[in-house]
């Protein structure tokens, strides 16, 4: 069959981690079909975890909750999808929608995780797994490797370019950061509450980190997280520099590279930090199994977690308590950054 396939379509997830926890899926579709016509189907917000990536001839957004709400620009997909003569689809989101298109689609070889909605729709249906039960790289393997795929590797790959270095080095410069400064970036941020570590927690860490390390502390983040690095700012003796909502993706994949040491809570950038090549990296986990969704390969991490007595993974997202979080400590943190050797500059 290799050789009728000539396009494959991979029908992609919509979430920053699990995407960058999808390119081992891509890259190993890649090494099956070398020469093949590859293009990737996801949303707007993840485009830039794809974007250059060598295993990719085209990327295609679907945005199902704003340009594609409609019954008719869903509609106008298929037919820009149906254009397109795809041969075979990977369909790694078990979304009943996205089978729709692709059987609307005329797309021949429909591969994807059973469902009793969907499982119709699919021409090589997968016997679907506890998302709970392997890591989530393993997860999306999965799918290509019980379609007869051969499964090579499975490590993560995020992209950037020189511009993207440089910007981060002109800020840096700005800011009076040089190559002999201890480099410590922080990033707050969360896409939900209880994954994140308490503001007051990050302050009393990175004065630490400055006072007793003679660091440079950076706080990292969205839009979304100025309020957040200002607020523990507020709390803090020391001066940190903010750059929340400064550098796109790619930039912050440059930043993590070129910092000492990236701590993060169980989030996108903790993922992109890692593929990107960070040097150190400390990830905090409350609600999530490192298990599951953490950080691979572990080579240069630290990953914190304390047995709270909650079962994890916990999805209580209005979780008032956050004693997971809680339980890790400043000093546990700093306890970690001196075992990777990092001292007084």
């Amino acid at each position: 069959m290799k050789e009728t396939i000539k396009k494959i379509l991979i029908f992609n997830v919509n979430w920053l981690g699990d995407v960058l926890f999808s390119t081992a899926t891509i890259r190993n579709i890649r090494l099956n079909y070398p020469d093949s016509y590859i293009a990737c189907v996801i949303p707007s917000h993840c485009y830039p975890i794809l974007k250059g990536n060598p295993h990719l001839n085209e990327i295609i957004i679907f945005d199902e909750k704003e340009r594609h709400r409609s019954t008719l620009s869903k509609l106008k997909f298929v037919q820009l999808l149906k254009s397109k003569e795809f041969d075979m689809v990977f369909l790694l989101h078990r979304s009943l929608t996205r089978a729709l298109i692709c059987r609307l689609a005329g797309i021949p070889h429909r591969i994807g995780y059973y469902t009793k909605k969907r499982g119709f729709l699919l021409t090589k249906r997968v016997t679907p797994v506890g998302k709970d039960s392997m890591h989530r790289i393993d997860y999306y393997l999965n799918v290509i490797e019980k379609a007869g795929l051969r499964v090579e590797d499975r490590y993560l790959e995020f992209f950037f370019d020189e511009e993207d270095a440089k910007a981060v080095d002109d800020l840096l410069a700005k800011k009076s950061i040089t190559k002999d400064d201890l480099l410590v970036v922080i990033n707050p941020g969360g896409n939900w509450m209880p994954k994140r570590w308490p503001e007051e927690y990050w302050a009393i860490l990175a004065d630490k980190l400055i006072s007793e390390l003679g660091a440079k502390v950076i706080i990292t983040g969205s839009h979304n997280d100025i309020s957040v690095a200002k607020n523990i700012a507020s709390l803090m003796k020391e001066k940190p520099v903010i750059v929340s909502g400064v550098f796109n993706l790619k930039q912050l994949g440059a930043l993590s590279k070129r910092a000492d040491l990236f701590i993060t809570a169980d989030t996108g950038p903790l993922h992109i930090a890692n593929a990107a090549g960070a040097k150190r990296i400390i990830a905090l986990f409350g609600p999530t199994s490192a298990m599951i969704t953490g950080p691979y390969p572990l080579k240069n991490i630290a990953v914190l977690s304390k047995d709270v007595g909650c079962k994890i993974p916990c999805y209580v997202v209005n979780c008032k308590d956050n004693r997971c979080m809680k339980a890790i400590v400043p000093d546990d943190v700093m306890k970690e950054a001196r075992k990777f050797g990092l001292t007084s500059r």
